[in-house]
């Protein structure tokens, strides 16, 4: 690998962990009423800013805003999903739900629209494992399981990895990064 490539990977590789870290301390912060929930909130909205700062010189400023908007709305979601979880509002968890998947479908798609070497297939899959693991981890958390959430946690730092791989690859491809 290039230095170029190598530093790709390496961004897009902090950047998707640091996407799944802030979205479980802010799970925490929520189940145990923390006093950092707005300080991790904050933090954890700054992440689809720092995507869209990596794309913008790739795809533009209206297709990194693009993104920038579906992977807040993705984290704004997930939130909604986790108070009605934590209040015990099942019907609300369900809406949540389905804008949250519907969410993940609507990035497949656009991230499948502007690189011709992203699969909306294989997006929509590893979006879908992401927001399943995510669910589960919010739940033991919730309900005090928390070698379960660390277990499906570590799970989910894995398939962030992956995700890093899959978007720099198709960068690399689509760009002829050396």
């Amino acid at each position: 690998m290039s230095c170029r490539q190598i530093q790709l990977s390496n961004t897009l590789r902090r950047l998707w962990i640091e996407h799944v870290l802030w979205t479980r301390f802010f799970i925490v912060s929520t189940a145990f009423n923390l006093p950092d929930l707005q300080a991790v909130t904050d933090r954890l909205l700054q992440n689809p800013a720092d995507f869209a700062s990596e794309l913008k010189p790739l795809y533009g400023e209206q297709r990194a805003a693009q993104f920038k908007r579906l992977l807040t709305d993705h984290l704004l979601i997930a939130a909604a999903l986790v108070n009605a979880a934590k209040a015990g509002d099942t019907e609300e968890v369900e809406k949540q739900r389905k804008l949250w998947y519907q969410n993940a479908a609507d990035i497949a798609r656009f991230l499948a629209s502007i690189n011709p070497f992203w699969s909306e297939k294989e997006w929509r899959t590893l979006l879908f494992d992401h927001l399943r693991m995510t669910e589960d981890e919010a739940v033991f958390i919730l309900t005090g399981q928390f070698e379960k959430s660390i277990k499906v946690y570590d799970q989910i730092q894995a398939q962030a990895l992956h995700m890093a791989e899959v978007m720099t690859c198709g960068i690399i491809r689509q760009f002829r990064i050396v």
